[in-house]
């Protein structure tokens, strides 16, 4: 006799969907590159669906050099120019021009804060926020503090970091768990 298990229902029957949901979104994260990894990849799901940008990871990290911002930061005009060609990816001039402005701002962060983990979670005082959401439609699409970070980064200089897309990001990386109570990664993360 096999139990089902029980997990939040937007990665249906996706076995990649499944697999991100159960070992990565809302696991919280700590270490910078990782960070910036969700960052990117945030960057490049404005106005598309999240497993569009998952079926895309891999072509993303060979693109952007396994997402090392500091490479980034110093892509050339003639590298921006050949990911525009590079079907692999989202195609979109003026994200790919963010992914290097962020890795920029970025790294301007690390120098003034030491992290960028300890930038971003000194908003949370470095511990997630636990919700207690039963069902997908009470999760908010974005907070007032998804709406103050999305600020903050956009004085620093971040591109394409509203206040949705910020809510995305912290919940990819773990700020907060938003796994419904009746999955069984609400208590685990």
């Amino acid at each position: 006799m096999s139990r089902e298990v029980k997990r939040c229902n937007w990665p249906k029957d996706d076995a990649l969907y499944v697999e991100y949901h159960d070992k990565e979104w809302g696991v919280p994260v700590y270490e910078d590159a990782k960070i910036f990894e969700f960052l990117l990849l945030e960057t490049f799901q404005a106005g598309l669906s999240w497993i569009t940008i998952l079926r895309r990871r891999e072509n993303f990290r060979i693109a952007f050099d396994n997402f090392d911002y500091q490479k980034i930061a110093n892509y050339s005009d003639k590298k921006l120019a050949e990911l525009k060609l590079d079907a692999g990816i989202i195609r979109n001039t003026l994200k790919i021009k963010a992914a290097k402005t962020n890795a920029i701002a970025f790294m301007e962060v690390q120098k003034e804060f030491g992290s960028f983990s300890k930038y971003i979670w000194g908003f949370v005082d470095g511990k997630a926020i636990q919700n207690n959401f039963t069902s997908m439609s009470e999760m908010p699409a974005n907070t007032p503090l998804s709406d103050k970070i999305s600020k903050n980064l956009k004085s620093r200089g971040f591109k394409f970091v509203g206040s949705t897309i910020v809510y995305a990001h912290m919940q990819a990386m773990g700020m907060v768990n938003d796994h419904t109570t009746g999955c069984f990664r609400h208590k685990e993360v």
